[in-house]
């Protein structure tokens, strides 16, 4: 089956200079910056998804707008393209950025051994790779690095489904000099692009 990825940057986006969604951004730091966490998001996916057309890899956008589109409606719009794309296997990956004091990068599947495992480990793989020294916040205690929750995006969409948490907005140097800066958002596209390649591949090996 052919590959089709769906992309999900959480939170709302910025509309005339007013961010879309409550909380969900960056302390103001002490040189005026701040990161509002639904911006970065939506760079992040716009990456991934010009990555992947150039390598011609389907993809799609599900939150195309800037305003903050319920987890429901997302939901809803990940099942529909998996309804109307039954011969590709569909991917869902939901992105976003930490906070709550920390550093490093963390990945979710829902509970239990899924098929989301196996792309939680290829995107931690290649996090590794294009972020060798930064931490690696997983849970092995299963076999597999993925940490496991009842997150809805998760739950709810019927396809595999992983959320990737981008290193955390609360702290200023992750902030600053990746998640604000151009070349620290080019890394974060490619560790998501490498890690689905690495997929891409395996499954056809499959068939």
């Amino acid at each position: 089956m052919k590959p089709f990825i769906l992309l999900d940057p959480g939170h709302g986006g910025i509309i005339n200079g007013v961010y879309q969604t409550p909380g969900k951004r960056s302390p103001l730091w002490s040189n005026g910056s701040q990161l509002f966490e639904g911006e970065c998001n939506r760079a992040i996916t716009q990456g991934i998804s010009q990555a992947l057309t150039l390598r011609g890899i389907e993809n799609k956008i599900i939150v195309p707008e800037l305003e903050d589109i319920s987890l429901p409606t997302r939901v809803r719009r990940a099942n529909h393209v998996a309804t109307q794309h039954p011969e590709h296997q569909c991917l869902l990956i939901s992105v976003h950025a930490n906070a709550g004091g920390g550093s490093g990068f963390e990945i979710y599947t829902s509970r239990g051994q899924t098929n989301s495992d196996i792309i939680a480990d290829h995107l931690t793989h290649a996090f590794t790779q294009v972020f060798p020294n930064k931490p690696l916040r997983c849970d092995y205690s299963d076999g597999d690095s993925d940490k496991e929750r009842g997150f809805y995006m998760l739950r709810k969409t019927h396809m595999a489904a992983v959320l990737t948490e981008n290193f955390f907005m609360d702290n200023e140097v992750e902030c600053y000099l990746i998640l604000m800066s151009a070349k620290g958002r080019q890394k974060i596209i490619d560790y998501h692009v490498r890690g689905i390649l690495a997929w891409v591949k395996e499954e056809k090996g499959k068939q």
